[in-house]
C-alpha cells in the first residue's frame, strides 16, 4: 500500500483490518534502472513547491511534472518565499513551464497560504519538492494542527535539511486533502519509454507522428517536427535538449542491465 490508497475495512473490536485495496485511479512514482518507489496514490494535482532560497532545480522540477503527466495528474507550481529579493530571478526560471500552461501560485508560507486554497479545492494534492522549499511550512500553514518539523536550510551548502520522512494525508475538507512527502533530490523516470516520455512533453503532442521517419529519435535525423519547432521558436529548445537527454539516460540503463 502507499499513502492515498483506498481500502475496505473490517472491524474487529476497537480496531480494524484491512481486507482490500480499491483500484487506483492513478500512482505517482519514480524509478532507476533497478527499482521503483511509489510515491503517493489517486493523487488529481502535484504541486511542486520551489523557492529563489536555496537554489532549485529546474530539471528535476519538470521531471516530477512529467511523472505527473505519464499518470494524467494535473501539475501546479508553488513559488515558495515571495518575499525574497531573489524571488523575480526564481520566477523568470520558471516560464519555461508556465509559458506552456502550467499555472504558479506565488506566496509566502510564513505569512500568508490564502493565494493557495483555490488552487486546493476538489484535489487530492501531493506536495514535492526538494528540501528547504519550505514544503513543511507550507503544511503548518494549512493544517495549524500538524505541527510539522522544520529547519533552516544551509547558506554555505545551498540546500536543505531533511525533516519530512514519511508521507502523510492531510485533509483540507471534505473534498479536499493535501499530501505532504519527504525532500527530493532526485527523480528517475526509468519507467517511461521513448513514446510515454514525448508523450509526457504536452507541448511535444501536436506535433508527434509527423517527423518525416516513423522511428525518430528526435536527435538529428532529417525531417524531424521537434528539431524544426524548436528552431523555429514553437517550442522551447530547453525542453527538446531535455527529452533528448532523458532518452540517452534511459538508454544508457538499458545496456548496463
Amino acid at each position: 500500500m502507499v499513502c492515498g490508497d483506498r481500502v475496505e475495512v473490517r472491524h474487529d473490536g476497537d480496531a480494524g483490518v484491512i481486507e482490500a485495496v480499491l483500484p487506483r485511479a492513478s500512482l505517482l512514482y519514480r524509478s532507476d534502472a533497478f527499482k521503483s518507489k511509489a510515491i503517493a496514490a489517486n493523487v488529481t494535482q502535484l504541486a511542486v513547491v520551489v523557492a529563489a532560497r536555496p537554489s532549485f532545480s529546474m530539471e528535476l522540477v519538470q521531471r516530477c511534472v512529467l511523472a505527473a503527466e505519464d499518470q494524467g495528474i494535473a501539475s501546479l507550481l508553488i513559488l515558495n518565499k515571495a518575499d525574497l529579493p531573489e524571488t523575480p530571478a526564481a520566477r523568470e526560471r520558471l516560464n519555461l513551464l508556465t509559458g506552456i500552461g502550467y499555472p504558479l501560485v506565488m506566496l509566502s508560507a510564513l505569512t500568508d497560504v490564502a493565494p493557495l486554497h483555490p488552487a486546493l479545492h476538489d484535489h487530492t494534492t501531493l506536495l514535492i519538492g526538494q528540501s528547504g522549499m519550505g514544503k513543511s511550512t507550507l503544511i503548518n500553514a494549512l493544517f495549524p494542527g500538524a505541527d510539522v518539523v522544520t529547519a533552516e536550510y544551509s547558506e554555505a551548502l545551498d540546500s536543505g535539511r531533511h525533516t519530512t520522512t514519511h508521507t502523510r494525508l492531510h485533509r483540507l475538507d471534505t473534498d479536499s486533502a493535501v499530501i505532504d512527502s519527504p525532500g527530493l533530490q532526485e527523480f528517475a523516470l526509468q519507467h517511461l519509454d521513448a513514446n510515454a516520455l514525448a508523450h509526457a512533453f504536452v507541448e511535444f503532442r501536436p506535433l508527434l507522428g509527423q517527423c518525416r521517419f516513423r522511428d525518430c529519435k528526435h536527435e538529428t535525423e532529417p525531417g524531424c517536427r521537434l528539431q524544426e519547432a524548436a528552431a523555429a521558436g514553437e517550442i522551447a529548445p530547453a525542453r527538446l535538449k531535455l527529452f533528448q537527454t532523458l532518452r540517452r539516460l534511459q538508454q544508457n540503463a538499458a545496456q548496463r542491465l
